[in-house]
């Protein structure tokens, strides 16, 4: 493949032109930053537009800074006569949300396409056009400021390259999905991507994700809990990161002593060096109020007898996954083994094609597992 121009558009009027020519597929990327951010802070996005009588697709890049460009973007994204075609789009979809209003829909993600085609899971766009495609493709920019005016050569070809070659990717792995006869599965898992986008409403139980939640009692968790979803609608609300609003040694510190009271709070947030003292009422109120769910909240799964029924479900699941040819992690992870033994009843990514294929072996299991937790009781 020749390589295509790439056009710098500043000008949502230019942008509307070249979109009016766009077929029944784009190939899309973005660059953003989020390090001192909630949110994601859109800067370039770029995409690829097929035109008929040339070898190559004209690439925009779309300074997403410029007054307009996401009003201009938006029509485009929200189009669900076009296939956006995307590489690992959980971030994008979010950065494209926030800034357009709205998340790209239909979706082709070409890394879920690569895990369930059998070709590897958590593939980086880089290792799968090399792989599919024999090209080896740039990325020496990863990490560039990318909020800064003008961008440099290095930076733009960077960007250009990374929907460069997304329409021939779409088309092996298209083939792929559709010879396996899983085109089903993924067209369920790119639409479920694209419906959590657009209704993130933050993790449900946020304490099973911190080492520390396993020391506490249940009192204990239950703070932490009140603490963490507190913390996660703070960070939204200030576009902070949620580690800048209290980072997770102060909150399990909170959860564990228990203030008794405004003044023991603000003791406990003096002897913090990064405490958010000026948040000391917020803080206390979230604290202080309890959740309507928390009782239902799981405890950190710790014992011999949990870590062994996670085991059992871990290895049925590498079991199927060797039988359909799949890499691991693609079927089931360990969090949603762990929500499973939790108790939930085949939630998120679990539901659909997925229950299909574990339920048969996975469900014997948890009905064991659910004995034995009731007996210990």
């Amino acid at each position: 493949m020749s390589s295509s121009p790439a056009l710098w558009v500043t000008d949502p009027a230019l942008l509307q032109t070249h979109l009016a020519n766009a077929g029944k597929r784009v190939a899309v990327d973005t660059e953003f930053i989020r390090e001192r951010t909630y949110w994601p802070q859109l800067s370039l996005a770029q995409v690829a537009i097929e035109v008929p009588s040339a070898d190559a697709p004209t690439i925009l890049l779309l300074d997403m800074l410029a007054p307009g460009m996401t009003d201009a973007l938006g029509p485009l994204l929200a189009d669900t006569s076009i296939l956006k075609i995307m590489h690992s789009a959980s971030e994008d979809l979010v950065a494209f949300q926030h800034a357009c209003g709205v998340v790209p829909d239909p979706l082709f993600d070409t890394q879920i396409a690569a895990a369930l085609a059998g070709v590897g899971a958590g593939l980086g766009y880089q290792r799968l056009v090399q792989d599919l495609l024999g090209i080896a493709v740039d990325k020496g920019e990863t990490r560039s400021d990318w909020m800064k005016r003008p961008l440099s050569p290095a930076q733009l070809a960077y960007a250009a390259d990374d929907v460069r070659h997304l329409f021939a990717v779409h088309d092996a792995l298209d083939a792929k999905l559709r010879a396996l006869g899983r085109d089903g599965w993924f067209a369920e898992d790119c639409a479920r991507m694209v419906d959590n986008a657009r209704s993130d409403d933050g993790e449900r139980w946020p304490h099973l994700s911190l080492r520390s939640a396993q020391f506490l009692d249940d009192d204990g968790r239950r703070r932490l809990l009140r603490l963490l979803r507190w913390r996660d609608v703070q960070a939204r609300r200030s576009d902070r990161p949620r580690n800048w609003v209290l980072d997770n040694e102060l909150a399990t510190t909170l959860a564990r002593e228990a203030p008794r009271d405004r003044g023991e709070l603000e003791r406990l947030l003096d002897a913090h060096p990064r405490s958010p003292r000026k948040l000391a009422a917020a803080i206390w109120t979230a604290l202080d109020t309890p959740l309507p769910d928390e009782d239902d909240a799981p405890a950190p799964r710790t014992s011999e007898r949990d870590r062994k029924a996670l085991r059992r479900l871990q290895d049925a699941v590498s079991a199927r996954s060797v039988e359909l040819g799949l890499p691991d992690g693609v079927l089931a992870s360990r969090r949603w083994l762990e929500t499973l033994l939790d108790g939930e009843d085949w939630p998120g990514v679990l539901s659909g094609w997925r229950r299909a294929e574990l339920e048969p072996s996975l469900s014997p299991l948890l009905e064991v597992a659910g004995e034995a937790s009731a007996t210990s009781v």
